[in-house]
């Protein structure tokens, strides 16, 4: 199902910017990118629908010249990246393994309907972990995984709940985060943060950094500038008395034991992958 559902939840306003709550100039804004895209033959029908647009559109406050570059380079990056290959063939094998020395996974839905995202950052264990991967699969993954969401996730997760999901509800533990661990792997943080913000822009919905350690004022001050102010405002950093937060946001049952919610998946939360997403799967 497009992005573009009918929603059937009878409560639900759209928030500003989004299709069915655009100002007049939001709308010729829209129009006018999509009129040009077309008249320069980059338009792409399959992927870029109204909503896509919009993102886009918003992440560059509607200027149509700026969030027409923004994704000129998206598209070009997407060639070049090989994405639309990666999203046929790439198969992280290792997933399993990794799992052990960085979790990164999608589990449930937050109160809103959106896709939870989990990363451990303080669970790694740099050389345990490039032992059986690389960076360049690492951000692979993480591409794949982008994709999936946009595809998969999103209408999945607008279906059950009745309106449309465009983000996603983050949680990043940090948790036995060491300064020396986090500065061996910032180089993949930077390029993570670069692709979220720079190729698929308007995803983030909640962001929570949890377990944030007394230095993390070292760490933050490294990762801030590689964000933009839209990004920062939308992040909650919060000290070990997380719970009653993250519990306001996320019903229990779909939060997982260990950060303080009732789920504990079967095989574990970590690899269960659960979510609306399954569903279709678990049907046939």
């Amino acid at each position: 199902m497009s992005s573009q559902q009918v929603a059937t939840d009878p409560n639900y306003k759209p928030p500003p910017g989004r299709l069915g709550n655009l100002t007049p100039q939001q709308q010729e804004a829209l129009d006018k990118l999509r009129t040009e895209i077309q008249q320069e033959e980059w338009f792409v029908s399959e992927r870029m629908d109204d909503p896509m647009l919009l993102r886009f559109l918003r992440a560059r406050k509607f200027d149509v010249v700026k969030a027409k570059e923004m994704l000129k380079n998206a598209e070009q990056w997407r060639k070049e990246y090989g994405v639309d290959d990666i999203v046929e063939n790439f198969d992280f094998q290792e997933k399993t393994e990794v799992d052990k020395y960085y979790p990164q996974y999608y589990h449930k839905t937050d109160k809103d309907g959106r896709p939870i995202y989990i990363e451990k950052l303080g669970k790694i264990d740099f050389k345990a972990l490039y032992a059986i991967t690389t960076m360049d699969r690492q951000l692979k993954r993480l591409v794949w995984e982008y994709e999936r969401c946009v595809t998969d996730r999103f209408p999945a997760c607008s279906r059950a709940v009745g309106h449309p999901v465009e983000t996603s509800c983050t949680i990043l533990d940090l948790a036995g985060v060491t300064i020396a661990n986090f500065y061996r792997v910032k180089d993949y943080v930077s390029s993570a943060s670069s692709i979220g913000q720079d190729r698929y822009p308007e995803t983030m919905g909640k962001f929570y950094i949890i377990n944030a350690p007394w230095a993390f004022h070292a760490v933050w001050s490294v990762i801030k500038p590689w964000l933009d102010e839209v990004t920062v405002s939308k992040i909650d950093i919060l000290g070990s008395s997380y719970k009653d937060k993250l519990l306001a946001q996320i019903p229990a049952e779909n939060l997982p034991k260990d950060l303080g919610g009732a789920c504990s998946c079967s095989g574990g939360c970590s690899l269960s992958d659960a979510g609306p997403w399954r569903e279709k799967e678990t049907e046939q």
